[in-house]
């Protein structure tokens, strides 16, 4: 996620973000191919910090609920006071957002509905916003750089949705006593904040592990409670810097360079020689990656217009609706979180894991260089007319 405004490098660990993820996906790709794989499966698969609980695990389970909590920190920070704290500013982004998600999941499941692969539906509906943010700065000197509001809000709204989606359809047995006992957890946590005005940082993490172990145990997956304790964290702006601001300056840089790249390395090992047969995987295979590189920029455009054509919402002005496609061309990158997804949607099936991965990677490809194409096209053409960045309306813009 995004650095705070109060950052003063934060377009520098975006960029370093993106290179990790790349370095890191690259070299699990790399050493799960080679004489290595015995050793990466050992690491992850059979060190376990406590019985039952591997290294993966921990990663997958404890780490992205990190993830999470810092996602639902940036949502509720854009809700309280940034691009979605308004109908204006968060309406276009938002019902864009909306078809990013609802196009890609409509394109599974047309492939994949009669099939044993349609619980992962929600792999293709997620931007990951590092990489996303990455390829966006690499071409930042054909893109104005308010465009990035544009898509840090899809991609904020995207996480919510993403976040809610496993809370809801990857949860099974769900165990009740414990859910419930995590429940009272929030409530002590927002009472706390509310009632009691607590604004001690070591309080609300250390209340969050036990809030992040009571939701493992009932069934509901773990991540989940990063959003929950996101929920119940300050945000006092009366304050020079509120506690939610003090819990983003912690973790920020821990997620960035530390939780998205092993998050990369501990799940990109995937084998480029399967022992299943492709054909019988070929619905999954097409609705993964339709699904992103395809259904994202088709669900963006077709739903941010009707929007506008129908009066629900309007486009900025001094945006082109080109802008909306080099944007929504970008949101086709879902690696991480499609993932993660993927790791949750079939963990008992390790070799559709593997072609789900693959499927995702060759995705991201094909969004990168339709990104590529379509501005190089772009500014070949306009080239000779004097326009040289496509802009995000200056209202939007957030410094």
């Amino acid at each position: 996620m995004r650095l705070l405004r109060t950052y003063r490098k934060p377009l520098k660990l975006e960029v370093l973000t993106s290179l990790l993820l790349i370095i890191s996906a690259l070299s699990a790709l790399v050493i799960y191919n080679s004489p290595l794989k015995s050793v990466y499966n050992y690491i992850f698969n059979r060190i376990f910090l406590v019985e039952g609980f591997s290294l993966h695990m921990f990663v997958n389970d404890f780490l992205m609920a990190i993830f999470f909590l810092v996602a639902g920190l940036e949502i509720k920070y854009e809700i309280l006071h940034g691009n979605l704290s308004t109908f204006k500013k968060a309406s276009f982004p938002v019902i864009a957002s909306f078809g990013g998600v609802l196009v890609p999941a409509l394109i599974f499941f047309i492939f994949n509905v009669n099939t044993p692969f349609l619980s992962g539906i929600c792999i293709p509906i997620s931007t990951d916003i590092a990489f996303a943010v990455g390829i966006f700065f690499i071409f930042k000197k054909k893109l104005d750089s308010n465009l990035k509001v544009f898509l840090l809000s899809l991609a904020v709204v995207d996480d919510l949705i993403s976040i809610i989606s496993i809370g809801v359809i990857y949860s099974i047995d769900v165990n009740f006593t414990y859910l419930l006992i995590a429940l009272l957890i929030l409530i002590i946590l927002i009472v706390a904040n509310l009632v009691f005005k607590i604004d001690s940082v070591t309080y609300y993490l250390i209340s969050g592990i036990f809030l992040w172990y009571f939701v493992h145990l009932s069934g509901i997956h773990s991540t989940i409670s990063g959003i929950l304790l996101a929920i119940a964290i300050p945000s006092n702006k009366r304050k020079r810097i509120s506690t939610l601001e003090k819990l983003q300056h912690i973790l920020v840089p821990i997620n960035s360079l530390f939780i998205i790249p092993l998050f990369a390395f501990a799940n990109t090992g995937v084998s480029l020689v399967y022992n299943i047969d492709i054909s019988n995987t070929y619905s999954l295979v097409l609705g993964i990656v339709l699904g992103l590189s395809l259904g994202k920029p088709i669900g963006i455009m077709l739903f941010s217009y009707i929007a506008c054509l129908i009066g629900i919402t309007e486009k900025p002005r001094n945006i082109s609706w080109v802008s909306v496609l080099f944007v929504s061309l970008i949101a086709g990158i879902g690696f991480t979180m499609s993932i993660f997804v993927s790791e949750v949607a079939f963990i008992h099936n390790f070799a559709l894991v593997d072609i789900a991965k693959m499927s995702i990677l060759a995705s991201a490809i094909i969004s990168i260089l339709s990104t590529i194409s379509a501005i190089f096209l772009y500014s070949f053409i306009e080239k000779s007319r004097g326009v040289h960045k496509i802009s995000w309306d200056s209202r939007y813009n957030i410094k």
